[in-house]
């Protein structure tokens, strides 16, 4: 009959005490913000979903590993976890700007604008506990075992959050070509990276017939390009005769675009760096 066991390491290394300071700070930050009431709209929901998604996972996490039941599951443990931490330092860094810039203004003497401030420090302590388990599980330079705990991958799962970012604040646009292809640049990247953190999470690059490291040099090679056309077309012509309106709130149209140049450039600048580390890892690596 099997015996249970334990590993304790998962809860006592430094990895399992910032995963269980991120679940008990995600904990207490969305409970918070429970008892106020105050998260109604596309940006507090947003930010109650981060941190349950990050709570749940992180919690399911470290029971796996505490049970050891990890490699019972069909895919790259590794992986798995390095995507998530830096996807979760993404979500909560997006949750701890937002929610407090949406939710807290003016004069904070009110218990609940008190409970709200509480949560959004637990939230930046919780960004930090992440931050802190993806720098502790960032593979060493010539490392490639876990190519997602690399510095490529971890860009990838960037890469892909910023899309994301930047879907969220497309509105209705016009027909101009202009923003058409920007939107289709958005688009492909975005489906082409999530393959390569999908493939490699379920250990499926394996299958692809081809060089699989110059493959990915290339795809960042064109994402590059292709978004060095959108950083231009997109500005050009979404701003192209108009101003900034007199009242324009966080959610009006102008505000959106400037957003989403911003994260255009972001995302630029991280396929660059993307291509420049995927280059040396190909081509410049170290002699055995």
């Amino acid at each position: 009959m099997p015996v249970a066991s334990a590993n304790l390491r998962a809860l006592t290394s430094w990895v399992g005490i910032a995963r269980l300071s991120a679940v008990l700070l995600s904990c207490l930050a969305f409970s918070l913000v429970a008892s106020t009431g105050e998260f109604a709209g596309a940006y507090g929901t947003w930010c109650m979903f981060s941190w349950c998604f990050c709570f749940v996972v992180t919690l399911l996490v470290l029971l796996l590993e505490l049970l050891e039941l990890y490699p019972l599951l069909p895919l790259s443990w590794d992986d798995f976890t390095a995507a998530f931490s830096m996807l979760a330092v993404l979500m909560v860094f997006t949750s701890s700007v937002v929610y407090p810039a949406t939710f807290i203004s003016g004069s904070c003497n009110t218990s609940q604008c008190a409970r709200q401030a509480v949560a959004t420090a637990a939230s930046c302590l919780c960004f930090l506990a992440y931050a802190v388990e993806v720098s502790l599980t960032r593979a060493k330079p010539g490392d490639i075992s876990s190519f997602l705990s690399t510095v490529p991958g971890l860009l990838k799962v960037f890469e892909a959050y910023v899309a994301c970012l930047i879907f969220s604040l497309l509105d209705a646009h016009s027909g101009e070509p202009g923003l058409m292809w920007c939107v289709a640049v958005y688009s492909l990247c975005f489906i082409f990276t999530l393959l390569i953190i999908i493939f490699t999470v379920g250990r499926c690059l394996t299958y692809i017939p081809c060089p699989l490291e110059k493959m990915l040099v290339g795809y960042n090679f064109l994402a590059l390009l292709m978004y060095l056309t959108a950083t231009i077309l997109w500005p050009l012509y979404s701003f192209r005769g108009q101003s900034r309106p007199a009242h324009c709130d966080p959610r009006c149209p102008w505000n959106k675009h400037l957003g989403i140049t911003f994260l255009t450039i972001f995302n630029l600048i991280a396929y660059l760096v993307d291509l420049v580390y995927s280059t040396r890892m190909v081509f410049f690596r170290a002699p055995p």
